[in-house]
């Protein structure tokens, strides 16, 4: 693997996404402006690929971190990867294209490079509704997955998204888009958590025979936002055969988890609103993981999950039923 800060993976549809991305996602506490500055700390260290989503609550304030870098000559429009997210409230056809038109005002961007369906779970009503995402969970997206795939095609055939692709898909979700005969853009990626404590080696063996990228979220661990982590869960930069590993490169913990799925052809997601991680976490290029380490670290693997959205567990189609 070309050891290069402008490392990029090459894209189903001919497009490309640089191997590394910033994730823009807080708990809902968490002062959207912290997102903001992120963003512009990331885009002056080197990162090209923002991952941000309407749900998250920050468009705004990171649309304007990404236009204020490039007023200000740090980067180009065409410099940057920007992946925003279809929320499950908007599946219905006739909202896709309008949730998308209200994302691009709000990111005061003409067009986003990648636009993904963030989960495979539709719900009834706006998740900012006074009503519970249980008590409105409804149905499987899946059904009606043709004219949702279609909504999405025509949003990259008006030039308003460059790529499309999905997120917390499972290998018989994705099988049902694949084998549509009416597709005419296959997803080019599958946003899915990913790291030493759930590496996906069979998902991961999927995506490439379709020739699907893996893009990792939760790479370092998680939040542990309460909503949605179990607090007794371990700490993932703790983790001491991680450690050791670190240790001996002389390489901080998360460098070496970013490292370890970077080798295996995953595109990964790191989150830090602190500068000095910021630029740390992008420190990746320099060096590589020897067979022995890649097997040392492959066997922390426990197939265990920190982001479980509880509240659609006993839905009879929850994405993560499946093995993978």
């Amino acid at each position: 693997m070309e050891l290069r800060q402008d490392s990029y993976v090459a894209l189903n549809d001919g497009h490309k996404m640089p191997v590394i991305g910033f994730g823009t996602y807080a708990p809902q506490p968490v002062d959207k402006n912290l997102a903001e500055n992120g963003v512009k700390v990331a885009l002056e260290v080197g990162y090209r690929h923002i991952d941000c989503a309407f749900i998250y609550g920050n468009e705004v304030e990171v649309g304007r971190a990404i236009n204020e870098k490039i007023s200000d000559g740090t980067v180009k429009r065409e410099d940057i990867f920007y992946t925003g997210k279809l929320w499950s409230s908007f599946h219905a056809p006739e909202r896709v294209r309008p949730a998308l038109e209200k994302s691009l005002k709000d990111l005061q961007l003409d067009y986003i490079d990648l636009f993904i369906i963030h989960s495979p779970i539709e719900v009834k009503v706006s998740y900012l509704g006074k009503e519970s995402r249980k008590k409105n969970r409804t149905k499987y997206h899946i059904s009606s997955s043709t004219k949702l795939s279609n909504s999405k095609e025509e949003c990259k055939d008006a030039g308003l998204v460059r790529s499309i692709g999905v997120s917390n898909f499972n290998k018989s979700q994705l099988e049902l888009i694949l084998n549509n005969p009416e597709l005419k853009y296959k997803p080019v990626c599958n946003q899915v958590e990913c790291h030493i404590y759930l590496n996906q080696s069979k998902l991961l063996e999927f995506l490439k025979s379709h020739g699907i990228v893996l893009v990792a979220y939760s790479v370092l661990g998680s939040s542990r936002d309460e909503k949605w982590i179990d607090q007794n869960s371990p700490v993932l930069l703790e983790d001491l055969v991680l450690n050791a590993v670190a240790e001996k490169l002389g390489r901080t913990p998360a460098q070496v988890a970013m490292r370890y799925l970077l080798q295996r052809g995953i595109v990964v997601l790191a989150k830090s609103f602190t500068p000095a991680r910021i630029k740390q976490n992008f420190q990746v290029f320099d060096f590589l993981l020897s067979d022995e380490e890649m097997k040392t670290l492959d066997g922390i693997n426990k197939n265990m999950r920190y982001i479980s959205t509880p509240q659609w567990q006993d839905h009879p189609k929850y994405p993560f039923h499946d093995e993978y």
